[in-house]
């Protein structure tokens, strides 16, 4: 009798053994292959994974790192895109040129930028040629950063760039000065028939109209709704600022395409500010006592608040400008006690002059920390320390006084010396060629 030859279970099973085998490895190498794909595609993909709890991840450092590059790689990429999208940007200032850093030089052929006369749009409050003053050695100076050069002041730039557009100043007399300051830097390029300036409360505004454009300022000295916003009458000393107000002007705001802020000297008061919690329309009104940085870190992170709601930083540009020194004691650089800023006339040439008392630097610093965690780009126009140089700038007694003089004052000129603001054409005409420079050609550690 013939036997069939007999085979074993096992040996029965190894074909289909191989064949399971041979699947299970090509699906691997397969399914592999594409996580690898996703991974690659998708960097947070491993992270996700890791962080649910799927162990099989752990152990494959290749992807983890291959991820990380990816995401790097993004991030530098992302960077350069912001630094290169910068809007109204043609250049960059040179690497390590900080331009709020110099000395003043004189210079009789470049300075003035322009004439008194030749401006109509200065306020009686800084004509100072108008008014008397005797000398012109104010008007000669011009800024010079160490180690580089700013960028020439281009009418015709700006006035292209802002074709079609709003460029606008929002703060307080001195943000009004450098607004000033701008049109008499530009108008001369307008022919005549062609620009207009009007005021409608606490908005001024001039006209390009061969460009389209408008360079306007609103008056706000605390940036938020206060008991002081009369753009006229405001000499109030018992000042009250609404917190949380800020829409209250800034609806005038919206739609510009470059602003430039400012507050600083209207909180000086010397004691606590009053926040108003209700509206200035209440009988009973709410009102706590602040300390001045605590108001003014207030106000500050309202204004950032607006900026991220209300400004694209992808097609607008936003300027902060920094504290504007005034020089009412003498004896702060070494001059004469009961002096000030009265019949100087040259500038400080002491590049460690500091200028402010420890209620200055508070504000200063709140402006840092508050500029340093904004989400949102702001440029900060640091004109305060070389400002803090020009003791000789301010319009002093040669101005429109507004009450008539007593026999006294007239008797001692230094009693009603204006040491805060400052004569035009002057210091302010830098303080716009600091701003066309950060404007058209930004230093990227400027911008928060």
């Amino acid at each position: 009798m013939l036997m069939k030859p007999q085979f074993s279970r096992s040996s029965r099973l190894s074909p289909l053994l191989l064949a399971l085998l041979a699947f299970i490895l090509f699906v691997s190498v397969l399914y592999g292959h594409n996580l690898l794909f996703i991974s690659r595609q998708h960097p947070n993909f491993s992270e996700h994974h890791r962080a649910s709890g799927d162990s099989h991840f752990n152990s494959s450092p290749t992807i983890i790192h291959h991820s990380s590059e990816i995401s790097s790689e993004r991030v530098v990429t992302q960077r350069r895109q912001q630094k290169e999208a910068v809007p109204f940007a043609v250049g960059r200032t040179e690497e390590g040129c900080d331009v709020f850093t110099g000395r003043w030089v004189r210079d009789e052929e470049a300075r003035p930028l322009y004439e008194e006369s030749e401006c109509p749009y200065i306020q009686p409050q800084l004509t100072c040629q108008e008014h008397g003053r005797p000398e012109k050695e104010y008007q000669h100076w011009r800024w010079q950063p160490h180690g580089c050069d700013l960028p020439k002041f281009n009418a015709t730039l700006m006035l292209e760039s802002l074709r079609g557009k709003r460029m606008m100043f929002v703060g307080d007399s001195l943000n009004r000065g450098q607004y000033v300051s701008l049109v008499c830097l530009l108008h001369r390029h307008i022919p005549q028939e062609a620009k207009s300036m009007e005021t409608f409360g606490s908005l001024t505004v001039f006209t390009a109209k061969n460009y389209n454009t408008t360079i306007e300022f609103y008056w706000a000295p605390f940036l938020l709704e206060s008991n002081s916003d009369d753009a006229v009458i405001h000499r109030i000393t018992d000042r009250i600022v609404r917190k949380g107000s800020i829409n209250k002007h800034g609806r005038n705001w919206k739609g510009v395409d470059i602003i430039v802020f400012n507050t600083y000297l209207w909180w000086m008061t010397g004691y606590n500010m009053k926040i108003l919690l209700g509206s200035f329309d209440d009988k009973e009104k709410e009102i706590v006592s602040l300390s001045t940085e605590d108001a003014y870190r207030m106000a500050m992170k309202s204004m950032v608040k607006w900026v991220k709601q209300n400004m694209d930083p992808n097609k607008t540009r936003v300027f902060f400008t920094s504290m504007s020194p005034s020089h009412p004691k003498s004896m702060d650089w070494g001059g004469r006690e009961g002096g000030n800023c009265y019949n100087e006339t040259r500038p400080m040439d002491d590049e460690k002059y500091e200028w402010g008392g420890e209620g200055e630097r508070s504000i200063m610093r709140v402006t840092g920390q508050v500029l340093g965690k904004s989400e949102v780009p702001i440029t900060f126009l640091n004109i305060t320390r070389l400002s803090s140089y020009r003791k000789d700038a301010h319009s002093s007694i040669y101005k429109k006084q507004w009450h008539p003089l007593t026999a006294e004052q007239l008797a001692n000129p230094t009693s009603y010396a204006d040491c805060v603001h400052w004569c035009l054409p002057g210091l302010q005409d830098t303080w716009n060629e600091l701003l066309f420079a950060n404007l058209f050609f930004p230093s990227f550690q400027s911008i928060h």
